[in-house]
């Protein structure tokens, strides 16, 4: 069993814990402190478990910016097409820090699914966009071979 290196208050999260991935998912939904929420959202990234997709989604939306950062960066270690769509939403959206827009490219360019790539091209075709950020994902684009 692998564990997390991240130690607060002696609280350890291992990779699989006692009580599954709904520990972490009621940790990392409904807890108060960021830290452990944090932690319990890069559990759920490591996971490799689907029951972790959906409450991740969910997670998207959170009003804390750092949870939803680290919630764009799980759904991308998960690699699962599910979140396709709202990671497209996260990367368009303009109110969103610039850091986590970049993760939504990179999670996106991880899944490579057809609508993963399709996502991606049409951002980098958009002249609306950040340019920087039509760049960034442009180099990712590069760094895919073609389906």
């Amino acid at each position: 069993m692998s564990l997390i290196l991240e130690e607060q208050e002696s609280e350890w999260y291992p990779a699989q814990p006692r009580g599954g991935v709904y520990d972490l998912v009621s940790a990392a939904t409904s807890g108060t402190d960021t830290a452990a929420r944090l932690r319990a959202v890069a559990a759920l990234g490591t996971s490799d478990d689907p029951r972790a997709v959906r409450p991740l989604m969910d997670l998207l939306g959170d009003a804390d910016p750092e949870i939803r950062l680290s919630a764009t960066i799980a759904l991308g270690q998960l690699k699962s097409g599910r979140p396709v769509e709202d990671l497209i939403g996260r990367l368009r959206d303009r109110d969103e820090r610039m850091v986590t827009r970049e993760q939504a490219a990179d999670a996106l360019s991880v899944i490579r699914s057809t609508g993963a790539l399709l996502g991606l091209r049409e951002f980098t075709a958009d002249e609306y966009e950040d340019p920087a950020l039509r760049s960034y994902t442009e180099n990712l684009l590069k760094g895919i071979s073609p389906l």
